[in-house]
């Protein structure tokens, strides 16, 4: 998976949006303006930032060597995926969904109703 099918896939999600809050080479994506992942533009191979919940954080930690603390993020709450090659594609959908489903179910009432009609 390249950073574009990561972009794409993302931006599938309702109620997605995408910005460069940190400059020109990193891609952050929220929902209900809450960031549920980041990539690196420029870097290859691509790498992703997620959200987790922390007990499956560190056992993913613990089962992909791709799969580290989050990159400047909170390491308890946050992965950093490189996407090299050894997840399958199967497993990093699975964990951006897990990322933005955690982050959507965080945010008021009221904005979860709006992004179910999407």
């Amino acid at each position: 998976m390249n950073v574009e099918e990561l972009r794409l896939y993302c931006l599938a999600k309702p109620g997605v949006t995408e910005s460069l809050p940190f400059g020109e080479d990193t891609l952050v994506f929220k929902v209900g303006g809450k960031i549920f992942a980041l990539t690196g533009l420029d870097a290859n191979p691509p790498s992703i930032n997620l959200k987790c919940n922390p007990e499956r954080a560190v056992e993913l930690r613990e089962q992909f060597e791709a799969v580290r603390p989050g990159y400047h993020m909170n390491k308890t709450h946050w992965n950093t995926v490189i996407v090299d090659g050894s997840i399958r594609q199967a497993d990093l959908r699975e964990w951006i969904d897990h990322s933005y489903e955690l982050v959507r179910q965080s945010l008021p009432k009221s904005v979860r109703v709006t992004l179910e009609n999407e």
